[in-house]
């Protein structure tokens, strides 16, 4: 992406360039832990929050930083952001520490985050960005809650399930009161099939969009 305007960055992260559902990165949190809602956000608003201070980072520091030690250093500083995260999250959050487990020292290895840190972080100012790693962060997000709450909606009939045990928000609990729950959604290959379903729906409405536009 060379577009550097702020709507160019806010519409490529959201939309045409999603991590999540267009370049279908970072493929095994957002399938292993989307079987909710509550672990969805959770993982996601991790995601959100390391791909920003590592954008922010690494556009500080990429003039300091020599070609050939750069990737190393960009490593270095996704791992160091990432470690602090976990260790928050298990400091405040440590319910939802337990349930995440492996998959919050994991988002070291999302391609995402190496991806913007070396396509766009490293070619611009700090700014842009931040911007670029909120905007990253966010389509991940609203994919994976998204996921999340369409299979535990139709695998349990519930929506934000243990919000209030694991995030503080009990408010947010939803129920079907004799729902008896579809069982496939919630294992494994529930996460695949609706991923696809998304990924064939976005396809199916470019496709439309295009025609129409012809």
């Amino acid at each position: 992406m060379t577009a550097s305007t702020p709507r160019a960055i806010l519409e490529y992260g959201l939309s045409s360039g999603n991590v999540g559902l267009v370049q279908l990165l970072g493929l095994c949190p957002l399938l292993a832990v989307s079987n909710n809602a509550v672990n969805a956000l959770g993982l996601g608003l991790a995601t959100v929050l390391a791909l920003l201070v590592t954008n922010t980072a690494v556009a500080t520091i990429r003039k300091l930083t020599r070609r050939d030690v750069r990737i190393p250093a960009f490593i270095m500083v996704i791992a160091a952001v990432v470690t602090s995260i976990e260790l928050a999250m298990r400091a405040f959050l440590p319910q939802l520490h337990a349930v995440l487990g492996l998959f919050i020292p994991l988002i070291v290895t999302n391609c995402a985050l190496m991806g913007r840190a070396e396509a766009f972080a490293s070619r611009n100012d700090p700014g842009r960005a931040a911007l670029d790693g909120l905007a990253t962060g966010l389509g991940f997000l609203w994919v994976l809650l998204l996921i999340g709450a369409l299979r535990e909606l139709i695998g349990e009939g519930s929506l934000f399930a243990g919000a209030g045990h694991l995030l503080g928000l009990p408010g947010l609990e939803l129920a079907a009161a004799g729902y008896p729950g579809f069982v496939l959604a919630i294992l494994p290959v529930g996460a695949f099939v609706v991923l696809a379903a998304l990924v064939a729906t976005r396809q199916a409405w470019r496709l439309r969009r295009t025609g129409t536009a012809a």
